[in-house]
């Protein structure tokens, strides 16, 4: 069976390729998205839900620029999603922090960041004592010699975003296969054949944004995605009173009044477990953070593997074999829907390159690829 009636195929149902597909087929677009299934090694469904900027970029400014600018249209975006669905997406925007328990640690970091401001311009960030954090977060750990707080940092239900992209997708009329595994892309006569799930899908355009298998997928047409899992692992407890206004990188407290405990990174492969002495670790740092989570009950942990690049930054790219063609990895799906959703939609659609990303090429890793993989 031959589908021919599609605009655009997009590769992957996690919060990036959903975020494309919904741009797209709000400006009109036939599209369909192929999704593996649960089997698959999904960044979304272990995603930690912050909409960040604080601390992204220092080795490449224009990062630092495209997180900025996305986080900057969440609201409105978020806006758009709930006034459709109704759903809403627990966004909170009120700043967020990062934690020290090193003097040395907070100044390296400050230093981090005024580097950082120096090369964006528009980049706000308070360094906060002991005292000043007490004022913000009164549940602070006494072993905690500073924050800092980013006045634009902030965090979401990722798993209610990722049902409002789909369902809102559906409303516009785009179609979503999921359990289904691509096998094979071939570029002929202008147009993308894609073998998946024992039927044939044909469209004019093709992305890639299928996480960590775009490693295989993007030689099919021309593309490089050297992309590597890094693991995470995540600890939830019960429901807690509120006490953490302001998410970090290590700690965040849901809507649903949950805490989430996380930010490891471990090179394991495609092993996606957890394990007992690295959620050890996180659940001691976490006390020490919040003491108040010392006798907390953990209801459940996962481990999720992170999309990696070799240097850590995104891969956005048109085939010059396969004209059509995109190619779309990235770690922080999160924090970049808005900009995936928009610039970056508009971008496929034919709509000049945002510049922020035009030096987010995988040229920038010197490896010449073929058509043939080869």
């Amino acid at each position: 069976m031959i589908s021919t009636d599609i605009d655009t195929l997009v590769i992957g149902g996690g919060v990036v390729g959903m975020s494309i597909a919904y741009g797209l087929s709000k400006a009109g677009e036939r599209v369909l998205v192929l999704d593996e299934g649960d089997d698959a090694f999904r960044a979304a469904r272990g995603n930690f839900g912050l909409v960040w900027v604080q601390g992204k970029g220092e080795e490449r400014p224009d990062y630092a620029r495209w997180s900025m600018a996305s986080v900057l249209r969440w609201s409105s975006f978020a806006q758009e999603l709930t006034a459709a669905n109704g759903i809403d997406l627990e966004l909170q925007q009120i700043g967020g922090l990062q934690f020290f328990l090193d003097e040395d640690e907070l100044r390296a970091y400050v230093r981090k960041l005024e580097n950082l401001r120096a090369a964006v311009g528009d980049y706000p960030f308070e360094v906060l004592d002991p005292v000043a954090l007490k004022q913000l977060s009164p549940h602070i750990g006494p072993e905690v010699v500073g924050a800092v707080y980013g006045p634009r940092d902030g965090h979401v239900s990722p798993l209610r975003l990722l049902r409002s992209l789909v369902q809102r997708f559906h409303t516009l009329g785009g179609i979503l296969r999921n359990g289904v595994r691509c096998e094979q892309i071939v570029h002929r006569a202008d147009r993308f054949h894609v073998q998946a799930g024992g039927k044939e899908y044909v469209a004019g355009k093709l992305v890639l944004a299928a996480g960590l298998g775009n490693r295989t997928l993007g030689p099919m047409v021309g593309l490089h995605a050297p992309v590597a899992p890094n693991r995470g692992q995540v600890l939830v407890t019960e429901r807690m009173q509120p006490f953490l206004r302001h998410p970090s990188g290590h700690v965040r407290q849901t809507g649903e009044g949950v805490v989430q405990i996380g930010d490891s990174k471990e090179d394991v492969g495609f092993d996606d477990r957890t394990s007992i002495d690295q959620l050890a670790h996180i659940a001691h740092r976490a006390r020490k953070y919040f003491p108040l989570l010392d006798g907390a009950n953990v209801v459940r942990t996962w481990g999720a593997l992170r999309v990696m690049t070799p240097d850590g930054f995104p891969i956005y790219e048109e085939s010059r074999q396969c004209p059509g063609a995109f190619l779309v990895t990235c770690h922080s799906g999160i924090t970049l829907a808005a900009m995936h959703a928009g610039p970056l939609a508009d971008w496929i659609r034919g709509a000049a390159e945002p510049a922020a990303i035009s030096t987010f090429k995988a040229e920038r890793f010197h490896v010449q690829v073929h058509a043939d993989g080869q």
